[in-house]
């Protein structure tokens, strides 16, 4: 069951989201994210149980504006439902240029907690995953696109793919070239009405 979230919960969140992201969640302290909060560790574990319940917060509060924006992406991209999948792509190639970048907030947490399959956050970045997945395979069907479930996947591993190369060599150009990869996949499976 969630938690209800206050005033207090929500700038805990927003201080540890800064921190992890930045820093990764190995690197920053229950400490420092009190100190960048203002407030307490006492308060913080009066909030949260453990630094791992914290980490899962961060992601389950990542999931849904991550989620829109990639759908205002999809659905401000003019043109055919490829145009429309290669446009998200594109933006993130945009958004990963920026200085502070620092990846996919998921894949940098799971990677940090992958000998931890049970743990809270890989769960939250496994639903965020999964809710993206599903979303797109609903535009595709909307859209025309056979075995929309299939193509979902495979555009979900070309984006991850992408991300994972795009840390190792910080080349915002490995995503534009999954964009088009994965644009190629959507014409070839895409019904157009005659």
């Amino acid at each position: 069951m969630p938690e209800l979230s206050t005033p207090t919960r929500e700038r805990i969140v927003a201080a540890a989201t800064k921190l992890f992201y930045a820093e990764g969640i190995g690197r920053v302290s229950v400490d420092a994210i009190a100190e960048r909060a203002g407030l307490t560790k006492r308060t913080l574990y009066y909030h949260f149980k453990s630094k791992d319940d914290l980490i899962a917060a961060y992601l389950d509060g990542r999931d849904q504006p991550n989620l829109k924006q990639m759908a205002g992406w999809f659905d401000a991209a003019e043109g055919d439902v490829e145009r429309k999948v290669e446009a998200v792509f594109t933006n993130l190639a945009r958004v990963a240029r920026h200085p502070k970048w620092k990846g996919c907030g998921f894949l940098r947490t799971a990677a940090e907690l992958a000998s931890m399959p049970g743990h809270p956050a890989i769960k939250a970045g496994s639903r965020h995953k999964s809710n993206f997945e599903n979303w797109l395979a609903g535009e595709l069907s909307d859209r025309g696109v056979d075995e929309p479930q299939v193509m979902a996947r495979e555009i979900v591993l070309l984006l991850d793919g992408a991300f994972s190369v795009m840390l190792v060599h910080r080349n915002p150009d490995y995503i534009e070239a999954a964009g088009r990869a994965a644009a190629t996949l959507v014409r070839a499976r895409h019904r157009k009405d005659d």
